[in-house]
């Protein structure tokens, strides 16, 4: 974490109407954005930094407002630069649902039932003005796995094998996922903020970290939320969640064959961007991470529906790396 201030941000500031405040920089996530708490005059709110080119906060503003119109607790926008890459906004407080979950556990299930229900709202409403997540999209993401995990180590694959066999899992679903819902895509105990909660599980809950929004298939984001690749859930719990889930909306009958592929999909991306983090970012903390999405991999891979995608694993990942969760990658 740098405490560097940015430049302009001052200027920044004082033209919100937030001049002569402290500014208390904060740990960031996975990307380039920076975050800082904003204090002063008895308010306090959120800055978040996405300076260009490597950022571009438009899409966060513009997935914001439509959370905000549907009836989603988005962040309240108090002021935005786009150009300069600043947001202001409203601050929601330091209660992580990871974090106060390690301090509150017997809340487990009454929480995790809140996101579900947010899931099944979201469901509800017309798909959002985003680009689709499609078979591109799906490929792009699955060859991080064999464009940094593999070299990372030492393994030597067959890639047009492997995105042969993932667009044998993937296409079915396609037709599934028409006209789609909007899937926020990092929805996980790190990305929902706990709104006044003191000792009660009975909160709101708030979004974060939305920005990369697309259409795409309702599974998607029970994924995200139930393999989390950062808190352990255990299968019983992602079982009760699912049920849950299912018994609020109508899934149909390839839902949970859709959620697997989607669970392997997302799971062996996350394990390429990982090891993007490691060797091309060096930010080694996310390796820490890989055993547990390897675990929720091998689960989603026992399904029949991704026996391509599992047998590819079987012919080109080496069993001792599979039995370690993924080896050793420091």
């Amino acid at each position: 974490m740098t405490s560097e201030r940015p430049e302009g941000l001052d200027n920044f500031l004082q033209n919100a109407g937030w001049g002569g405040v402290a500014v208390e920089p904060l740990a960031g996530d996975a990307s380039f954005r920076r975050y800082f708490r904003i204090r002063g005059g008895g308010r306090s709110a959120m800055l978040m930094y996405a300076p260009p080119p490597h950022e571009d906060p438009g899409p966060f503003l513009d997935v914001a407002q439509w959370l905000t119109q549907n009836g989603h607790r988005a962040p309240v926008i108090h002021a935005e630069a786009r150009d300069e890459g600043y947001v202001l906004i409203e601050d929601f407080g330091d209660d992580r649902m990871r974090d106060w979950l390690d301090a509150n556990p017997d809340a487990e299930r009454a929480i995790y039932t809140k996101a579900i229900k947010a899931l099944v709202k979201l469901r509800a409403c017309p798909p959002g003005p985003f680009p689709p997540y499609d078979m591109a999209t799906y490929s792009r993401e699955v060859g991080l796995f064999t464009e940094w995990y593999c070299p990372a180590m030492g393994l030597d694959v067959d890639v047009q094998t492997y995105h042969d066999a993932w667009g044998k899992v993937l296409e079915p679903l396609l037709k599934r996922q028409d006209p789609g819902v909007t899937v926020l895509r990092d929805y996980h105990a790190e990305n929902i903020m706990l709104l006044n909660v003191g000792q009660s599980a009975d909160c709101a809950q708030g979004l974060i970290d939305f920005q990369d929004a697309l259409v795409g298939h309702p599974a998607y984001d029970l994924v995200s939320l139930l393999q989390d690749a950062r808190r352990d859930v255990s299968p019983e719990l992602e079982r009760e969640m699912l049920d849950f889930y299912c018994s609020q909306v109508d899934t149909g009958e390839d839902f949970l064959a859709d959620y697997a592929r989607l669970g392997a999909q997302r799971n062996a991306k996350i394990i390429g961007i990982f090891a993007r983090l490691w060797k091309r970012d060096d930010k080694p903390r996310y390796l820490a991470f890989i055993p547990r999405v390897w675990e929720a991999l091998e689960r989603d891979l026992m399904h029949p529906a991704l026996a391509p995608v599992a047998q590819w694993f079987d012919d080109n990942i080496p069993q001792n790396i599979r039995d370690t969760r993924g080896g050793e990658l420091m």
